[in-house]
């Protein structure tokens, strides 16, 4: 094998009477046990929380829930956890309760068509809309119920309407809220069908009336999207809005109705949020964002009578993420957190001290075991003379006299954060565990460095983003124990499409390329995506629209397919069939130019994976082709 192996089972080089540990792996990655907050239980004592555990063997998954007192202390098995946590769903006077179900709108299958056809197996459809992530339309929506707990007797606050609430793909019970005395429910929908919703980004925020059944849109004015709705405890209105229509990742902002007035709290702040909660008196807001490589906690002050700036305080700073804000309580907050090295797990922060505890350590043991990378922050200057963060992940043991193979880590997104995120297929811990360094810059595009910082590679995707990536590499590639010699740049999703339009742009950095879901034709991805605003506005609009300057340079210029006679290093193709995001057809596309054009390829196909891939034995199929790829190519 070229590369330096630092696996247990082929030994380390420790120090003297100092015991060797092993590294992270793919198949330990999968031992990683999955912990995720369900909330807290009625009397504010305990966290609620599910451990899931995959099994590689099995090739599935198994959950068992658990409470954790608050104050700390030993962790307890809940044989049935739903009556004790605390249901939002259920109205204030606790006679209600909200859910959602799927509703029969539409005749989509042919076999509801043609009944004398009932094993005919086609899908008719007269619009766009036809399929959504992973799942063709079979002509159901989702719908927001209230049952009556004593009758049991349920309605449907969006009857007769062909619209999704919760939204489409990944809302849940988030979605909808009941008002602070129960007379209303609040709900996000995208009400729009076919080409219009393709195209739109217009979700709102609607409220419905129990008395009089009147649904009112409480965001109207807004174009872009509006979700996330909750009340304070004395009643006010908060929510998330995206001003630009069609932009999915505009700058996020906390909206709060009073008085009938909406008030922008962080228009002023230069970044984007992307959750929050309410403080328990009203006056504060807690929300999480990224900021500088990581994803933090901040405070904004809520004051809607003053014309002054909200003033914006950040409470916590480390080399980690804080995920998401599970329960507010007197002084202190529940949040999930992780790092490049250690999976997600439960805290408890002070607000006072802004001292962290862990209330859980389900990982805690095995990550003791291992000799875990080092992570670093290294700050890179870029051709047009911005500075530029870039993560570097180093193997365990690392030593600076040696060599070591180096890879370039390309982002997908293009607008999401490279922060310290743990991954179960882009792990950069199992990368380095296996000799290699990793580099991941956060080049344009990427949240948490300015909103222009963020919004600069919208229209763009083959000019700064493609020369940060080359700077990057470029900069670490002076350092001595950087094999010059075996770089290579690897990603998925928009990463995807960079490892494919850099194959054509990179003279000679490159030895070996990775791609997974990659957009190789932007021509054909126009095409056959299924959100249509994304690719409207990122590459700026449609390939038919010739005095469009835009779309033009994104079809000519910037598109992967064109530079292909320049292809000169092995290309390893990786995609899943139900990826309606990038459809397949741009895997099949790049695997067969490069195998026509006589260089190393390889695809790795998986038939009932969608822009992910989730389950167990293909988790570790992944990991294995990957390793293998780099073994033979770098």
């Amino acid at each position: 094998m070229k590369r330096i192996l630092l696996c247990a089972s082929l030994g380390l080089a420790v120090s003297a009477g100092v015991s060797a540990k092993d590294v992270m792996t793919p198949e330990k990655l999968w031992q990683v046990k999955r912990v995720s907050a369900l909330g807290l239980n009625k009397e504010n004592t305990h966290v609620i929380y599910r451990v899931t555990t995959p099994s590689v063997e099995k090739n599935n998954f198994t959950s068992k829930v658990y409470q954790v007192p608050l104050k700390g202390g030993s962790a307890q098995l809940l044989e049935a956890y739903q009556g004790l946590l605390q249901d939002s769903n259920v109205s204030p006077d606790g006679s209600k309760r909200l859910f959602h179900e799927s509703v029969q709108m539409n005749t989509i299958l042919a076999s509801d068509k043609h009944e004398d056809l009932s094993n005919a197996n086609a899908y008719v459809f007269d619009d766009l809309n036809y399929r959504h992530w992973d799942t063709w339309k079979d002509g159901s929506v989702k719908h927001v119920f209230y049952q009556d707990l004593k009758t049991e007797a349920k309605v449907d606050i969006m009857e007769g309407k062909p619209f999704d609430s919760p939204t489409s793909p990944f809302g849940g019970s988030e979605d909808y809220i009941w008002g602070p005395k129960g007379e209303n429910i609040y709900y996000v929908s995208k009400k729009l069908t076919g080409v219009d919703y393709v195209k739109s980004t217009n979700t709102d925020i609607y409220r419905y009336n129990l008395a009089d059944k009147k649904t009112t849109n409480i965001t109207k004015s807004n174009l872009g999207y509006d979700k996330s709705p909750a009340f304070s405890p004395k009643g006010k209105l908060a929510w998330l809005q995206m001003d630009e229509p069609g932009y999915e990742a505009d700058k996020n902002d906390i909206i709060v109705m009073a008085n009938n007035t909406k008030v922008n709290l962080t228009e002023h702040w230069d970044g984007t949020v992307y959750s929050f909660k309410w403080s328990h008196d009203g006056k504060h807001i807690y929300f999480v964002a990224p900021t500088g490589g990581t994803i933090q906690l901040f405070q904004v002050a809520v004051n809607t009578r003053s014309k002054a700036k909200p003033k914006i305080k950040q409470l916590t700073k480390g080399q980690f993420d804080i995920n998401g804000i599970i329960a507010v309580l007197d002084g202190q907050l529940v949040v999930t957190r992780n790092s490049m090295n250690k999976a997600k797990e439960i805290f408890k922060l002070n607000l006072r001290s802004k001292k962290m505890v862990a209330l859980t350590k389900v990982n805690e043991a095995f990550y003791a075991d291992l000799d875990l990378p080092k992570v670093e922050k290294r700050m890179v200057e870029t051709k047009d003379g911005q500075d530029m963060l870039a993560w570097v992940i180093y193997p365990p043991n690392f030593d600076k006299r040696k060599k070591y193979p180096t890879l370039l880590y390309l982002q997908g997104g293009p607008q999401s954060s490279l922060s310290q995120f743990y991954s179960f297929r882009w792990n950069f811990q199992v990368m380095a565990s296996q000799g290699y360094i990793v580099v991941a810059p956060n080049r344009r595009g990427m949240p948490g460095h300015g909103v222009k910082w963020n919004e600069d590679i919208s229209k763009d995707w083959g000019g700064k983003a493609m020369q940060d990536y080359l700077d990057a590499i470029d900069d670490i590639a002076k350092e001595s124990y950087v094999d010059k010699k075996r770089i290579g740049a690897i990603g998925a999703s928009f990463g995807g499409y960079s490892a494919f339009y850099l194959a054509g742009n990179h003279e000679g950095r490159f030895k070996t390329f990775i791609s997974h879901c990659g957009i190789f034709d932007t021509r054909s991805m126009y095409g056959t995506t299924e959100e249509v605003f994304f690719v409207n506005h990122d590459l700026g609009g449609a390939y038919w629209e010739k005095d469009n300057v835009a779309a033009s340079k994104a079809y000519s210029e910037f598109n992967p397919v064109n530079f292909v006679d320049k292809w000169d290093s092995p290309m390893f193709v990786i995609h899943g069939g139900k990826d309606y995001r990038v459809p397949l057809g741009q895997g099949i596309q790049a695997f067969q130019a490069a195998k026509l054009r006589g260089l190393k390829s390889r695809f790795l196909y998986f038939p009932e994976e969608n822009h992910w891939v989730l389950t167990p034995q293909n988790g570790i199929v992944w990991q294995r082709e990957f390793f293998k790829w780099l073994d033979e190519t770098l």
